[in-house]
């Protein structure tokens, strides 16, 4: 176990702390379908197009959950890049995006049939392409937290990029997270591992824990430990656990009803590192990123566009640090 794999305490602001977060940012295609696909023939279903990526989704419900975002991302140079903006602007994320002159703005379509399960066909376009100058340009000034979305470092033309934003991070003596995304591209674990080692928080679900650490429970998830501070892991209605080198924490889900699963996890992180950043204990931080959770699903789309931040995701800062 290294010293690198000690959690650090985050910088306490009770006010709003300032999260820069790493990412995708793009549009998401949503199409809820109304029975089950008639496969070669039509299947009528509701349609929307709404802001989307999960480190933009992030950005968003952090800023609903009280801290402040600021969003580091590539976008193409079309129309699709002024919706991306105008999004952010709505949510009051603030934005350094690099434009690629070549590939497109990111763009995800996301099935979902009648029991709110769901099927991604993600094209990752410009955000594929991020780069370590896309980092380096940045001011982290002010900034308290770094979170990286593990699709950066899943994708061999943007893993350099997410590299750098880690390393800028350290090199700021900012405190660190990273949630891994996607278990069905995680088919090197050992150099995801390798790559996120000293991050503060890994923040899993269960699919994803799984291929990290061989199974989804406590006992895997210490077997972490050596590689990162704490791991903060979901397991859907089975709630989430927070374990590091003092012990375990779980909460139990929040009741809501599922419409629409996207950016479920990106909330579930922005509630708990909004929490744990204004000094809450774990178990606090693991509530509010439940309850952000639960706001997520409960109506289309992984953005908070147009919706009160719900009293529960505010957690009083602990008083014993």
């Amino acid at each position: 176990m290294t010293d690198s794999a000690q959690v650090r305490v985050a910088p306490a602001d009770p006010i709003r702390p300032v999260v820069a977060v790493v990412g995708d940012a793009g549009l998401d295609v949503l199409a809820r379908a109304s029975g089950p696909l008639a496969v070669g023939s039509d299947t009528r279903a509701a349609v929307r197009v709404t802001g989307g990526g999960a480190a933009a989704n992030t950005a968003s419900w952090l800023v609903a959950c009280g801290a402040e975002a600021l969003l580091i991302a590539r976008v193409g140079a079309d129309d699709a890049a002024d919706l991306v903006r105008a999004g952010l602007e709505r949510c009051a994320v603030r934005a350094a995006l690099t434009v690629d002159p070549v590939r497109p703005t990111c763009c995800v379509v996301v099935l979902v049939v009648a029991d709110g399960a769901r099927t991604m066909l993600p094209d990752r376009g410009a955000s594929g392409a991020l780069a370590p100058a896309d980092i380096e340009g940045v001011d982290l000034t002010g900034v308290a937290h770094l979170h990286l979305s593990g699709y950066v470092l899943l994708d061999e033309s943007s893993r350099a990029g997410g590299l750098a934003a880690l390393e800028a991070a350290r090199r700021a003596g900012l405190t660190t997270s990273v949630d891994p995304q996607a278990a069905a591209l995680l088919v090197d674990p050992s150099r995801f591992l390798a790559d996120v080692e000293g991050v503060d928080l890994l923040l899993p679900n269960a699919d994803e824990l799984a291929a990290l650490a061989g199974a989804c429970d406590v006992r895997a998830a210490r077997t972490l430990l050596d590689r990162v501070g704490a791991v903060a892991f979901t397991t859907g209605a089975g709630g989430a656990t927070w374990v590091d080198r003092s012990g375990e924490t779980s909460v139990p889900a929040v009741g809501a009803a599922v419409v629409d699963p996207t950016g479920a996890g990106d909330a579930f992180d922005a509630g708990l590192l909004t929490a744990w950043l204004t000094g809450a204990s774990n178990e606090q931080a693991l509530r509010a990123g439940a309850a952000a959770g639960a706001s997520a699903v409960a109506t289309i789309g992984g953005r908070p566009v147009g919706r009160a931040v719900q009293p529960e995701l505010a957690v009083a800062p602990r008083t014993d640090r």
